[in-house]
């Protein structure tokens, strides 16, 4: 939904969307970006998390119909079509619970890291071996995501977890800080000296 500051004009801007804990808006384009979290109960693999962007009013995204472009629910897909919904723009493993997200706009890190999305994946919560627990970092080209790999790990070593990734924030000297909800902290992941910093909390 979206509204004036003062709660006029209220208007459904995308639907077909679940659970979407993060927002944030592309630097240059201005087009609204946003984690989608999959349904349970189709298995460890599925479905993926999805992360979207809305390039216009109106678009739906599938739910609950459709989920990550191609996969008809057993329960409300039956007659409907995948290609009638917008597909996401980045999928990402399965119940990994991709929740808050950010464009990197600083200056701290590397150029190369300049314009990438990066991701807080929660952690599953119901998969027999666990997924996420961890930032991933979101590669584009020409605004078109183009692969996504790991970028801060360690809150989960086999299997035991010690924190969540819940959002992100650039500071304005460009590092970034991750909170966790699970051990209570905020991490600040900084660049300096040709290294990454390990994160501190």
């Amino acid at each position: 939904m979206r509204e004036n500051a003062e709660g006029s004009q209220r208007e459904v801007f995308a639907e077909g969307v679940r659970n979407s804990v993060g927002i944030t808006w592309h630097p240059e384009t201005g087009h609204l970006w946003f984690t989608d979290n999959g349904r349970d109960m189709l298995g460890d693999d599925l479905p993926p998390d999805e992360v979207n962007y809305a390039s216009k009013p109106g678009q739906h995204f599938g739910y609950p119909y459709c989920h990550a472009g191609e996969i008809l629910d057993p329960k409300f897909g039956p007659g409907k079509d995948c290609s009638d919904y917008r597909s996401p723009a980045q999928k990402m493993d399965a119940h990994v619970a991709a929740l808050g997200l950010k464009f990197y706009t600083g200056d701290m890190f590397p150029s190369e890291y300049q314009g990438k999305l990066f991701i807080a994946e929660h952690g599953s919560w119901n998969r027999s071996k666990k997924s996420g627990y961890r930032v991933t970092m979101v590669s584009l080209e020409n605004g078109v995501p183009v692969g996504v790999e790991p970028f801060a790990t360690g809150w989960m070593i086999n299997e035991s977890v010690s924190g969540r990734p819940v959002d992100l924030l650039i500071l304005g000297d460009g590092s970034m800080l991750v909170s966790d909800d699970h051990a209570g902290k905020l991490y600040r992941i900084s660049y300096t000296e040709g290294k990454a910093q390990e994160p501190n909390p």
